[in-house]
C-alpha cells in the first residue's frame, strides 16, 4: 500500500473511531447520571420510611401483606383511597378523627401503597383488590360496613358493593371516576409499570420528575380551592414517590379506563343505597360526565356537590362528608351516630335521589 492510499484509509477511519469515542462516552456519562439518581432515590425512600414509620398494624391476607389502621367504636366505616395515596391522605384531611367518634374506622393502606405490598403474581384491578379487603375485613369481623372511596378507591368500593351485595350496607363515592373517557395522564403515567423499563425509570429518574411537577399536580387536584395548608405541609410525598408505590400508581393509571369500561356495564346490578359527592369545580375529573351521571344511574342514590371545591372534598369539606357518611348510614337502616349537625347541610349542593 502506498503512502497515499494509506493516509486515504486513516482519514476515513478517524471520524469512526471519533464516533464511537463520543458514542462511549456518552452512555457512560448516562450510566453515571443513573447511578447517582438511582442514589438520591434510595436515600429519599429511606428518609421517608424513616420519618413516616407504620402508624398502624400489619395483617397477611391470600399472600399479602396489608397495613391498616383501627380507630373507634359503632358501626364499622371502611375508608379506601385514591390512586397514589396511603393512609395519611385521610389522617391529614381530619376525617378519621371525624368519623371515629362515630363510627369503627378501619383505612387501608391499599395494595402497593404506604406499607401494604403488592405482589406481581396477579392484576390488581379494583375487583381483585375488592377480593382481597373482603378477605381482611372478614378476618377483622367487620360486618355489614359503609364503605367510602375516593377517586379510584370508588371503582374498589363499587365492587366491593357489586360482588358482594350482602356484605357492603352503603356506599359513599368521592370524586369519583365511573366511565371511560380519553384521559392524557394515561399515557404520561403509565410507563414505570413497563416491565424492565418501567423498573429502570422506577429506581432512577422517574421520582424526581415526580418530585419536579408535583407543585403542580396538587394545585390541579385542589383547583378551583387552594391547596390545604395542612395538606402542603404534611403529606409525604416521598412515600408515594418510592419505587414500589410508583409501580402501583402507574398500574392503577393504566388500568384507569378499561376498569372504569367493565365496572360501568353492571352499575345496573347495584342494590345498595349510595351518596355522591363531589367538588362542583373538579379540574381532575370531570363532575358532570362522572358523578352526576352515576348519580343518574344508579336508582338507590343521592348526590351532592360541593361549591367551589375540587377532586380533594375530604380536605376541603370533611364536615360535609361526615353528613354523607351519616345520610348514607341512615339510608342503609343503620345507627348514623350523632347525624348531621344543624346548619351542616347547608354548606353543600343537594340533588336528592
Amino acid at each position: 500500500m502506498n503512502e497515499f492510499a494509506e493516509y486515504q484509509l486513516n482519514a476515513r477511519r478517524t471520524p469512526a473511531r471519533r464516533s464511537g469515542l463520543q458514542r462511549n462516552t456518552t452512555l457512560i456519562a448516562a450510566g453515571a447520571a443513573l447511578a447517582a439518581a438511582a442514589l438520591l432515590v434510595r436515600q429519599r425512600a429511606k428518609k421517608a420510611e424513616h420519618d413516616n414509620p407504620p402508624a398502624g398494624h400489619f395483617m397477611y391476607v391470600d399472600g399479602v401483606r396489608l397495613h391498616y389502621i383501627e380507630r373507634g367504636q359503632g358501626q364499622p366505616l371502611v375508608l379506601l383511597h385514591g390512586d397514589g395515596s396511603m393512609i395519611q391522605d385521610f389522617e391529614i384531611s381530619g376525617l378519621i378523627d371525624l368519623a371515629a367518634d362515630k363510627y369503627r374506622v378501619i383505612v387501608f393502606d391499599r395494595p402497593g401503597y404506604g406499607y401494604s405490598r403488592r405482589p406481581r403474581d396477579r392484576m390488581w384491578g379494583p375487583q381483585a383488590q375488592a377480593a382481597l379487603l373482603h378477605h381482611a375485613l372478614q378476618l377483622l369481623d367487620v360486618e355489614n360496613p359503609i364503605v367510602l372511596g375516593h377517586s379510584w378507591g370508588t371503582m374498589i368500593a363499587l365492587s366491593l358493593a357489586l360482588d358482594y351485595p350482602d356484605y357492603v350496607k352503603s356506599l359513599v363515592l368521592l370524586s369519583g371516576y365511573y366511565y371511560p373517557t380519553a384521559r392524557i395522564d394515561v399515557p404520561l403515567l403509565s410507563p414505570p409499570a413497563i416491565p424492565v423499563i418501567g423498573d429502570l425509570l422506577r429506581y432512577t429518574v422517574s421520582p424526581l420528575i415526580g418530585r419536579m411537577i408535583w407543585p403542580l399536580l396538587k394545585r390541579r387536584i385542589f383547583n378551583p380551592a387552594p391547596v390545604t395548608e395542612r395538606f402542603s405541609s404534611e403529606f409525604p410525598i416521598w412515600m408515594t414517590l418510592r419505587p414500589l408505590p410508583l409501580r402501583a400508581s402507574a398500574a392503577e393509571t393504566a388500568m384507569l379506563i378499561p376498569s372504569a369500561f367493565l365496572l360501568s356495564r353492571r352499575y345496573h346490578e347495584l342494590r345498595v343505597p349510595a351518596v355522591i359527592l363531589a367538588g362542583d369545580g373538579d379540574t381532575y375529573v370531570n363532575t358532570r360526565v362522572h358523578s352526576e351521571h352515576l348519580h343518574h344511574d344508579l336508582p338507590h342514590s343521592e348526590y351532592r356537590t360541593v361549591p367551589d371545591a375540587g377532586h380533594m372534598v375530604h380536605h376541603l369539606a370533611p364536615r360535609q362528608v361526615m353528613a354523607a357518611i351519616d345520610r348514607a348510614a341512615q339510608a342503609a337502616g343503620l345507627p348514623a351516630g350523632q347525624g348531621v349537625s344543624p346548619g351542616q347541610s347547608d354548606q353543600f349542593a343537594y340533588y336528592g335521589s
